[in-house]
């Protein structure tokens, strides 16, 4: 798999998401929401958002994205924005990273103390939700270390999501929209960001090894692709076929830039490969986004 560089400049990238033939990514340190276009332009939006680790496209054209207060959306065609989620049982959100619609207007996220992973102390709980498109927020999956890429079979009756440095989980989705018991498919401490594929495979982004590992639905290691840089945080597929395989990665010496206050080298780029198998295609969330939006 050849792998190409189509945006760089950056230090953190992170959320990649394919709609309408634009790709939409984020840096993390930098902050912003940014949108790749198919003349190679990039445009940004919300500036001052910082760790956002996941992005969804909303049925009304609008996108959401996580951060460290919570899910917030932007209207690109309007420049209206607001957020859409930021409480849980009236208690503020520390983190929201990774983001996947579930396939009946609402989303399924994952919550992390981003505030303290920034600053290298000890993290907070982090856990699995599901928010509906009524606003109703449950929570699947607790007991967390940092909840991460979320994934649905191609049935879209299973759920995949990782729990960096352990592994990869799955759980059926039962018909009350709960979960059953979890089970651990492939112990990893290295796993970023998840996408599945049309055959159900479950592909992995290494941010320590640099690689993408591709599990069969049975947590069976199918393949391990290498990426010419390490710190691969994240991918989707997208394209017409869906074999268009996005990656983000962050800058090389981030880690240690981080640890001791300072931005990273903008030396990070966002990479695009040509998949043999497709991928599973995302939906769209459905929530009202002219108010409000959901309160928690």
């Amino acid at each position: 798999m050849e792998f190409k560089a189509v945006a760089t400049g950056f230090c953190f990238l992170e959320a990649p998401r394919v709609a309408d033939g634009v790709v939409w990514f984020s840096d993390v340190v930098q902050g912003g929401l940014r949108r790749l276009l198919p003349d190679g332009r990039i445009d940004s939006w919300l500036p001052g958002r910082r760790w956002i680790g996941g992005i969804v496209i909303n049925a009304d054209g609008a996108v959401l994205c996580s951060g460290g207060d919570g899910i917030a959306w932007v209207n690109p065609a309007t420049g209206a924005s607001g957020m859409l989620l930021e409480s849980i049982d009236g208690k503020p959100i520390r983190g929201v990273n990774e983001l996947l619609p579930d396939g009946n207007g609402g989303l399924f996220f994952g919550t992390a103390d981003v505030a303290e992973a920034e600053h290298g102390g000890e993290r907070g709980p982090s856990a699995l939700f599901r928010l509906d498109r009524d606003g109703r927020v449950r929570q699947l999956c607790g007991g967390l270390t940092f909840a991460n890429g979320i994934g649905l079979s191609p049935d879209g009756r299973r759920l995949y999501f990782n729990d960096t440095f352990v592994g990869t989980y799955a759980c059926d989705l039962l018909p009350d929209g709960s979960t059953g018991k979890r089970v651990l498919l492939a112990e990893e401490r290295d796993c970023d960001g998840l996408a599945v594929d049309c055959e159900g495979g479950i592909w992995i982004a290494g941010f320590q090894s640099g690689a993408i590992t591709r599990l069969s639905p049975d947590g069976k290691l199918d393949r391990r692709v290498p990426l010419p840089v390490e710190g691969v945080t994240s991918l989707c597929f997208g394209g017409a076929d869906h074999r268009d395989l996005y990656v983000t990665t962050t800058a090389p010496d981030f880690a240690e830039a981080l640890a001791k206050g300072n931005m990273p080298s903008a030396t990070a780029s966002l990479y695009l490969a040509r998949s043999d198998v497709a991928g599973r295609p995302v939906g769209r969330t459905a929530f009202s986004l002219s108010g409000d939006g959901a309160r928690g």
